[in-house]
């Protein structure tokens, strides 16, 4: 997510040699001079971590092979990055190349012709493989996807075995009975940040590729119109599970990655046991348990199972679209530079920075944790796999969708009410 990091994987910024520093917000695209020389400006949405240091030696590298390419790099926190972009694009300081969300609003930006088709040769579209798929828009690549984004839940194996429980639950009914038994040993069962809103409205998208069918949902994408009863469903099954009050205290108004009191530091620093994210999670919790190192004792599992659901029970959410995108005015050395962010060994330091799954299966040989050969194995096993709805959906739909599931948690709507709320969006356009 990339996020959501969420995005997405996320990243960061970081100067090596002969790299400019970057402090604001924005600032203009790339540029050349009479000599040759370009200034190649790239945003991403990671501030922490060893994401910081990757992208440092990628620039660098790229300088290296590349003497007349300087690369200005800016990371841009998770949750203002889609409002920067976006006012960014609307005017003359658009980034070179960004940070892609993918989906429905990637297509938007492709509708207000705010970005330039990518073109990658033979050896780059091989790296990429299928991914490219859900990035092209009336047969014009318009992102690199990074890596492979499984959505589970992640968990602490320490904590599942000091609760008695012995598997992975495969059904919510299992699930609601883990619940019962990590609250016997003092800690919160789930985190969720729900202050951030997407966080909590994770929670109705799993349900939603649970309880829709993939036709139902592919033809939402394109109509807006969320008229089968599924929708409705998926949201009674978040007030169910919010019935066992599986969260937090405070789960409202916890933020969702940053700090310790987040919901991801909760399950770094052990005080959740369990939490559903994108494949960005382990990176996340890396830095922010105590010594600033991956969680020694992370799991993952799959979304359960419903009862009942027209969905496949091996889909999977995650992220399907959306990578590195270029601006319409970036020079073509914003190709290039794609390009090589897709070599393998870019891929394997990408893939070890961000503890995550690369794209490019030839650097896969890297994923090594338990927890990533879990979702890759879950990824490679999928029916099909779905992409994070606010995405999939747009960014008004999105925002909509987010707040109603907020709404839901915190008693103020009810599952019709959140259906009601997106159509609505839906028709304002």
């Amino acid at each position: 997510m990339i996020r959501k990091a969420r995005g997405a994987a996320a990243v960061a910024i970081g100067l090596g040699v002969a790299l400019l520093a970057t402090g604001c917000a924005g600032g203009a695209g790339g540029s050349g001079s009479s000599d040759g020389k370009v200034t190649l400006t790239v945003w991403e949405n990671a501030t922490t971590g060893d994401g910081v240091q990757y992208w440092k030696d990628a620039a660098a590298d790229y300088h290296k092979l590349h003497p007349n390419v300087t690369v200005k790099l800016q990371g841009i926190q998770n949750e203002d990055f889609d409002g920067k972009l976006q006012t960014a694009l609307n005017s003359s300081s658009a980034p070179d190349v960004f940070m892609q969300r993918g989906g429905g609003k990637m297509k938007d930006m492709v509708d207000a012709g705010q970005l330039q088709p990518v073109t990658l040769d033979a050896a780059s579209k091989k790296a990429a493989g299928a991914a490219l798929d859900a990035n092209t828009i009336d047969g014009k690549i318009y992102a690199v996807p990074m890596t492979v984004q499984p959505e589970g839940i992640y968990y602490s194996k320490d904590l599942f075995a000091k609760a008695g429980i012995t598997a992975t639950p495969t059904t919510m009914d299992e699930l609601d009975a883990d619940v019962a038994k990590l609250k016997t040993i003092g800690v919160a069962p789930i985190a969720v940040g729900a202050k951030d809103a997407w966080p909590a409205a994770h929670w109705y998208y799993n349900f939603a590729i649970r309880e829709c069918s993939q036709e139902t949902i592919s033809k939402v994408a394109k109509t807006l119109k969320f008229t089968d009863p599924c929708w409705t469903k998926a949201g009674e099954d978040v007030a169910a599970l919010l019935k066992t009050s599986p969260f937090q205290e405070g789960f409202l108004t916890t933020p969702g990655q940053t700090g310790a009191g987040s919901s991801a530091g909760l399950l770094a620093n052990h005080k959740a046991a369990m939490e559903l994210m994108g494949a960005w999670e382990p990176g996340t919790l890396a830095g922010l348990t105590p010594d600033q190192k991956p969680l020694p004792d992370l799991g993952w599992f799959p979304f359960p199972a419903v009862p009942g659901g027209k969905g496949d029970p091996t889909a999977l959410m995650g992220n399907v679209s959306g990578g590195m995108s270029l601006s319409k005015n970036a020079p073509k050395e914003g190709q290039d530079f794609l390009a090589f962010l897709l070599t393998a060994d870019q891929q394997k330091a990408y893939a070890k920075a961000f503890d995550t799954i690369p794209v490019n299966k030839d650097a896969q040989s890297v994923v090594t944790e338990s927890y990533n050969v879990s979702s890759l194995k879950a990824y490679n096993k999928a029916a099909y796999a779905v992409d994070f709805l606010d995405t999939e959906y747009g960014q008004n739909v999105g925002n909509a969708l987010n707040t109603a599931v907020v709404n839901l948690m915190a008693g103020k709507t009810d599952p019709a009410g959140i259906v009601k709320a997106v159509n609505d969006a839906a028709a304002k356009g």
